[in-house]
């Protein structure tokens, strides 16, 4: 009814301003969602319709209530930035005589609504200028100053300062076409002739109030935005400063200058920032006041200033060598910006601001030449001797009181103020090296050995943290100081849980340092040791514990067995998280593989009996959520111990590293100790998975004890080939899992290519491919995990051992099918694997005859669900693994695929009603001559789905 009332235009009565505010009232007032969503839905539609031209003139009338006024200005703004092509030439002249005279009544009204009218007025300008509305800022100055229409001259003045400020706001979310946009920037360039005079004069003026001279600030920071050149806004750059001592005026100043001297052109005026560099120093002493009457927005406000002076200009005013004393001025304020007194984010939090300043100006120093470069050393190592420790002082915890009283969101902002601090500290070295750290330690040494003096903790830890920062990311094995640290280590009275984590942290960072030199080990093992029982320290005592279990496990035998006894007395004692739970099997993993086999397995036994024990009781119980958790927790951990016990010499990865680890000497002779252990627990891990087999978490922990050994363990873990694959087999038979299916794909990776493996690795194979055919044909839409994993083992089948593919029980037309069916599901990945694939099938056509039968007969099928994808059945990521399918068909079937192409883009409308004959014609010859430049191919598509997809020339495309 509503709608019906709109469109019919009866607009001699007040119905569309009645309606409109009952839809408004609904809108704002009303408490059920469901109204207010319609109401919204109306209200938009309303606003973009023919009719809303003559209704929100209507809207605006001065008897309306502000709500429905800032509607019809909204409305007035929808339709001249969105449908501009609607309105007619000849309308021009009228909507802008009619605006301005709309702005002139609401200057003085409601100030939400006089913003949106200057909104609409700005948009008509940027359709308009130059051709249809040259000098268009002029013409608006010009009317706004001429006295009249019974509106006083504040508020016309404050009218138009707000026209200006929004003008060049609009012009930054504008819609306009690419090459409009160069167009209407320079025209507004130009204006700002217009426009910079009157900003000076109401500025500079005695009698202009607060709230003009803040909007002529605003309207400063909007117009410099555009690019305005430096030298051009200089002189109300530096009305600017003198705005600053003016509280009122003092955010809309900062943020002028800061906008103005952060545009990337501002560089080009190097004399006019000469200029700038005595007036921000002269905020020194407006600084110091601030940070003595803890008054944080001041000191926020000038350390942005500086900052962003030196951020940006840095180079320039380096290479100002006759004004290098005044360059070395700004650095030591941003210095004391960074060493503001008080501690972030409670007391201040000025400092972060200025970290990312140092790397700057670090860069710009190293970047010169070497000679060049010795020169500005000279000056600036000392000033960086001078950060690290500003920046360590910075970095020190408050008192344990104050700390208490802190809430849990400044502890955050704390803990990643220190970590942001520990990254400039550790590209400071970059510039300092080893001095820095024997800076550090002579300081550290002397707060230790000093008996008069009493140290607080805060400022050990700081110094430690320092230490800790570097050595993580930095080689540090050459350094001299580092046994005099250890050495120190022992000596810190460890009184405070922050004080405990960082030693630990910087232990574990120097565990590379103590596989060099092991001697070192029994100084700091206790230590790391003893804080293991200390559930506080758990992330920090465990982590170090696995850095030194994986560095120096090849040292660590004779700790081995206090090692596994504080290990176990803690597991046991449960003072740990489970992730915590899980890195400590893989130290002891790590720590177990050094160890003489008959070692390794008496303390296997040990470690893993009650587990055993308790996985037996488990088994036994009803499955609730509860046995459940406990369950997988056991398996986790065995899976954890797995993933790292490996006792073959071998160049290390990580535990958790993507590539594999480097066998390089045979493994002692005898049955590997995992393969030992699993033979003996294999029996009570089928109970558990008879009882939990339809629980995919429960499976899904059993295969990851089984893919992590064989991943670790490699060709050792042949013994349990033949009764895995049959576990595998059964699992997979009764209850179908992705988990089993990507346990499947490690063993065909390893054993298929065995002669004495491949009967199981076969068989398993066989069967795990039936059963998922048989999901197929009953619908695998709602298993997106299986059928991704299921691709992934044929890639993988394929690529160690196509022989598969020969065996008369396995139905490969029925797989291919599979294929082309898994092209067309919306997940991503799925689509991923399934076109690695066909990447890895479709080269066996010249060597295994069943692939190469099938692709004869059905390869159509497989370009046509190609094409669909690329005509935009599926997402724009995944173009470039349909690529590689048309270029592996383009390499391996030419002469097929010649035809098939020709066949399927032969239909009209195919794979979209975007393209042309001609555009598809085009796209088939360009992909059939492309048969060696497979970055070529993949262009060609991206360009082609685009035209499918309606995008082809947009900016969205151009992003693609």
């Amino acid at each position: 009814e509503v709608r019906t009332e709109v469109q019919r235009g009866c607009y001699g009565d007040d119905t569309p301003s009645r309606l409109i505010g009952g839809a408004l009232h609904q809108l704002y007032y009303d408490p059920n969602i469901e109204n207010k969503n319609l109401a919204q839905k109306w209200l938009m539609q309303a606003q973009v319709s023919p009719q809303a031209w003559q209704f929100c003139w209507a809207l605006l009338s001065p008897d309306k209530v502000p709500e429905i006024q800032y509607f019809g200005a909204s409305a007035l703004h929808t339709k001249i930035s969105r449908y501009w092509s609607d309105i007619p030439t000849d309308q021009y002249e009228s909507l802008k005589t009619q605006l301005f005279s709309q702005i002139a009544c609401f200057s003085s009204g409601s100030k939400m609504v006089l913003t949106r009218l200057c909104v609409a007025l700005a948009s008509l300008a940027l359709n308009t200028m130059p051709e249809a509305w040259p000098g268009a800022v002029a013409e608006m100055v010009r009317v706004f100053q001429e006295e009249g229409g019974g509106v006083d001259g504040r508020a016309r003045c404050l009218a138009l300062l707000e026209l200006l400020t929004v003008l060049p706001e609009e012009f930054q979310t504008s819609r306009l076409p690419q090459y409009r946009k160069g167009q209407v920037r320079g025209a507004l360039g130009r204006e700002w002739g217009s426009v910079c005079p009157l900003l000076q004069q109401l500025l500079r003026r005695t009698d202009s109030p607060g709230a003009v001279k803040a909007r002529v600030l605003r309207c400063l920071s909007s117009w410099v935005l555009l690019d305005v050149p430096l030298n051009e806004s200089e002189g109300l750059v530096q009305d600017c400063f003198s705005a600053l001592p003016d509280p009122e005026l003092f955010d809309t100043a900062v943020e002028a200058i800061v906008n103005a001297i952060s545009q990337p052109d501002s560089q080009r005026y190097v004399n006019t920032l000469l200029k700038l560099v005595p007036q921000v120093l002269a905020l020194q002493e407006q600084l110091r006041e601030a940070v003595q009457n803890g008054d944080m927005e001041t000191c926020h406000g000038i350390c942005r200033i500086a900052v962003t002076l030196g951020e940006n200009h840095s180079r320039t005013l380096l290479e100002q060598v006759d004004h290098w004393q005044s360059f070395l001025a700004l650095v030591n304020m941003i210095m004391f910006c960074t060493g503001i007194p008080g501690h972030y984010p409670v007391n201040e939090t000025t400092s972060s601001l200025t970290l990312t300043f140092w790397y700057t100006l670090q860069d710009e120093i190293m970047s010169f030449e070497s000679d060049k470069q010795a020169v500005y050393l000279q000056v600036y190592r000392p000033v960086y001797f001078q950060l690290v420790d500003v920046l360590l002082h910075k970095a020190q915890f408050p008192s344990d009181q104050e700390y208490a009283s802190w809430s849990s969101d400044e502890k955050e902002q704390f803990r990643i103020y220190r970590v942001d601090i520990s990254d400039t500290l550790m590209y400071v070295y970059e510039m300092l090296g080893a001095e820095l750290l024997s800076n550090l330690y002579d300081k550290l040494g002397r707060l230790l050995t000093n008996a008069e003096q009493p140290t607080s903790w805060q400022h050990t830890e700081a110094l430690l943290y320092g230490f800790q920062s570097i050595a993580e990311t930095i080689d540090v094995n050459y350094s001299d100081v580092i046994p005099g640290l250890i050495g120190l280590i022992p000596r810190i009275n460890i009184n405070n849980v922050q004080l405990a984590d960082t030693v630990m942290f910087t232990i574990g960072a120097l565990a590379e340092w103590l596989a060099d030199h092991p001697v070192m080990l029994s100084s700091v093992l206790p230590l790391v040791l003893q804080a293991l029982g200390n559930p506080d320290l758990s992330v920090s005592s465990v982590s170090t514990l696995k850095k030194i279990c994986r560095e120096c496990k090849y040292d660590l035998p004779p700790y081995a067995t206090n090692i596994v006894a504080v290990s176990q007395e803690v597991l046991i004692k449960q003072i740990h998280k489970t992730s915590q739970c899980m890195w400590l099997m893989q130290a002891l993993g790590f720590l177990l593989s050094a160890l003489p086999v008959e070692e390794i397995l008496r303390n296997l036994h040990s470690l893993i009996t009650p587990y055993i024990q308790q996985l037996e009781k488990l088994a036994d119980e009803t499955p609730n959520p509860s046995n459940k958790l406990a369950i997988i927790h056991i398996l986790g951990l065995l899976s954890n111990l797995f993933t790292t016990l490996d006792i073959s010499k071998q160049d290390d990865e990580s535990a958790d590293g993507s590539a594999p680890p480097v066998k390089t000497a045979p493994p002692p002779p005898g049955p590997n100790p995992v393969v030992v252990v699993l033979q003996q627990v294999f029996a009570l891990i089928q109970t558990v998975l008879s009882k939990w087999l339809n629980d995919s978490q429960v499976v899904e922990a059993v295969c990851a004890i089984f893919e992590k050994s064989v991943k670790t363990l490699l060709h050792d873990f042949a013994p349990m080939v033949s009764q895995l694959s049959e576990m595998l087999g059964q699992m997979y038979s009764t209850i179908p899992q992705a988990s089993a299916l990507d346990l499947t794909r490690q063993m065909v990776h390893i054993f298929a290519s065995e002669t004495d493996h491949f009967p199981p690795i076969k068989a398993l194979f066989e069967l795990v491919t039936s059963v998922t055919l048989s999901i197929f044909q009953q619908g695998p839409r709602d298993h997106p995990d299986i059928v991704d994993s299921f691709m992934q083992l044929q890639a993988q089948a394929l690529k160690r051992k196509p022989d598969l593919f020969l065996s008369e029980s396995l139905d490969v037309k029925a797989v291919f099918h599979c294929g082309v069916l898994s092209l067309k599901f919306p997940e991503a990945p799925t689509v991923k694997s399934t076109c690695l694939f066909f990447t890895e099938l479709l080269p066996r056509c010249s060597d295994v005859p069943p692939v190469a039968r099938v692709v004869q007969e059905d390869g159509k099928l497989l370009i046509q669900a190609v094409l669909e994808g690329i005509g935009g059945g599926a997402s724009r990521c995944l173009m470039d693994q349909f690529a590689e399918v048309l270029f592996s068909l383009n390499k391996h079937c030419f002469s097929l695929l010649a035809v098939w192409l020709k066949e399927a883009l032969q239909p009209p409308g195919y794979p979209s009603s975007r393209v042309t004959t001609e555009q598809k014609d085009n796209f088939s010859h360009q992909i059939l001559r492309e048969r060696v430049n497979k970055r070529r191919v993949k262009d060609i598509v991206k360009e082609f789905t685009l035209l499918c997809r309606g995008l082809h020339g947009t900016e969205y495309a151009a992003e693609y």
